[in-house]
C-alpha cells in the first residue's frame, strides 16, 4: 500500500479533527520543560536554579507516567486526562503566578515538580487509541500510526521549545507558559472527551498475575528509549556548547530543529517499508545507521559542519523509535498496554535528564566534543541493545500472522 494512501486510511478512522486535537494537546509538555528553565532562571537571576526547577518537571513526570498509564488501563483515558489537563493546567499557572512573588526558587522547583506529575503523555495515549482503532488490517494501520505517532512526537518536540523561544523574546517566558497552559486547558480536554477515548475504556477490574508487564524485552525496550533520551540530552547541550563558544547561543534552538526536520521525514517514511522487513530486522538496521551517523559528531568543529550532521542523525532517530514503540505494541497484553508505552515515555524523560547532566559536565572539561561523545556511546548502546532484542523479537513476529513473509 503507498504512503499516501496507507495514511489516507488511517486518517479516515477519526477524521483531521481528532489529528489536529492530538497534535496540539501534546505541544504543552513540549513546551513546559523549556519555559520553566526561562522562567525561573529569570526570577532568580540563576540558570543553575532553572535547571533545577525544570529537571524536577521531567523526573516527576518520569515516574508519574507509568502510574498514570496503568490508571488508564483500569478506568480509561477520559478520565484520567481529565484530571491531568486540569492539574497541569493549574500547575502551569501557579508556576507563572509564584514567580512574580518574592518566594525562592525551591518553592518554584517544588511547584515544577508537582505540575510534572499532572502533564499529560498525549502522544503515548493516542498510540493506544490507534491500536483499538485499527480493527481487522490491524497490523498495517498499527505500523502506520505509530510512524505517524512518532513523527508528530518529534514535531511537537521541535515546534514545543521554538514557540517557548519566541514568546519569551516576544511576550516574556511567564507569556510562555500561559500559553502552555490555555493549550492544555483546550486541548487536552478536548483530547480527553473525544468520542475516540470511547475505544478504551479500561478493563475496570484489576489484572492478574499473568499479564507481568516488565519482561526482559520491555526492559530492553525501554533502556533503548533511554538510550535516545540520553541522545536528545546530549545533543541539545553539544550544540548549545558549540553555539555558544562562536558567539552564536542564540542558534541553539534552531540547531536542535534541525535534528528534529529530519527525524520527522524518516518517521512518516516508515510507513512506506514492508511488512517483510519485520520488526526483528529493523532494530539493528536502525540501530546501526544510528550509530553511523552519530560518529560524525566527534569531528565537528564548527556550526557550518554540525547542520548537515544533525540532519543525518535525525533519519535514524525517528525509525529506531518507532520500532521500539511497535515491538511495544506486539509483545504487551493489549489490556496493559497504556502502562506499557508510558515506561517507554519514562524512560525517554530520564534518559534526557542523563544525557543532558552528563553532557554537561563533560562539556565544562573537554567542550562541545566531549558533549557529544555521550550521544556517540549512547547510539552505540542502541545498536547492542537492537542486537540483543532480535531473536526475542524474531519469536514473537513468527507468531503473528501478516508481519513476516512477502506481505507488502
Amino acid at each position: 500500500m503507498p504512503v499516501l494512501s496507507s495514511y489516507r486510511s488511517l486518517f479516515a478512522l477519526t477524521g483531521g479533527r481528532y489529528v489536529l486535537i492530538a497534535f496540539l494537546a501534546r505541544l504543552p509538555l513540549a513546551m513546559a520543560q523549556m519555559g520553566t528553565l526561562l522562567l525561573v532562571a529569570g526570577a532568580s537571576g540563576s540558570y543553575g536554579a532553572g535547571g533545577a526547577a525544570a529537571g524536577a518537571l521531567a523526573v516527576t513526570n518520569a515516574i508519574a507516567s507509568p502510574l498514570a498509564g496503568g490508571l488508564t488501563d483500569r478506568i480509561g483515558q477520559r478520565s484520567v486526562l481529565l484530571v491531568q489537563s486540569l492539574g497541569g493546567t493549574i500547575g502551569l499557572a501557579a508556576l507563572v503566578l509564584l514567580s512574580r512573588t518574592d518566594v525562592s526558587w525551591p518553592v518554584l522547583a517544588v511547584v515544577a515538580g508537582v505540575t510534572g506529575v499532572f502533564l499529560p503523555q498525549v502522544g503515548t495515549l493516542a498510540r493506544v487509541r490507534w491500536r483499538a482503532l485499527a480493527g481487522p488490517d490491524r497490523w498495517k494501520l498499527v505500523s502506520t500510526a505509530f510512524s505517524y505517532e512518532g513523527a508528530a512526537d518529534e514535531a511537537s518536540f521541535v515546534l514545543g521549545p521554538a514557540l517557548v523561544g519566541a514568546a519569551a523574546a516576544l511576550v516574556s517566558p511567564a507569556g510562555a507558559l500561559v500559553a502552555a497552559a490555555v493549550l492544555l486547558a483546550l486541548f487536552g480536554t478536548a483530547f480527553a472527551v473525544h468520542p475516540t477515548a470511547d475505544h478504551v475504556p479500561g478493563t475496570r477490574v484489576r489484572l492478574a498475575s499473568p499479564t507481568r508487564l516488565l519482561t526482559p524485552v520491555l526492559v530492553g525496550l525501554a533502556l533503548g528509549q533511554l538510550a535516545m533520551g540520553v541522545t536528545f540530552g546530549s545533543v541539545q547541550t553539544g550544540s548549545t556548547a558549540l553555539a555558544t563558544g562562536v558567539g552564536e547561543p542564540g542558534l541553539a534552538g534552531l540547531l536542535h530543529a534541525i535534528l528534529g526536520i529530519g527525524s520527522v521525514v524518516a518517521g512518516l517514511a516508515v510507513a512506506a517499508l514492508p511488512a517483510r522487513f519485520d520488526l526483528a530486522h529493523r532494530l539493528p538496521v536502525f540501530g546501526a545507521a544510528f550509530t553511523v551517523l552519530a560518529l560524525p559528531l566527534l569531528a565537528v568543529s564548527s556550526l557550518g559542519t554540525l547542520i548537515p550532521v544533525l540532519l543525518f542523525l535525525g533519519l535514524a532517530i525517528a525509525p529506531y523509535m518507532i520500532t521500539i514503540f511497535s515491538a511495544c505494541e506486539q509483545i504487551t497484553d493489549s489490556r496493559r498496554l497504556g502502562v506499557a508505552m508510558m515506561v517507554l515515555a519514562a524512560a525517554t524523560n530520564l534518559g534526557y535528564a542523563l544525557g543532558s547532566s552528563t553532557a554537561g559536565r563533560l562539556a565544562d572539561t573537554y567542550g562541545y566534543t566531549g558533549a557529544y561523545a555521550v550521544t556517540v556511546t549512547a547510539a552505540a548502546s542502541a545498536l547492542v541493545l537492537a542486537l540483543a532484542l532480535r531473536p526475542a523479537l524474531q519469536r514473537r513476529e513468527r507468531r503473528i500472522p501478516g508481519i513476516s513473509g512477502d506481505v507488502d
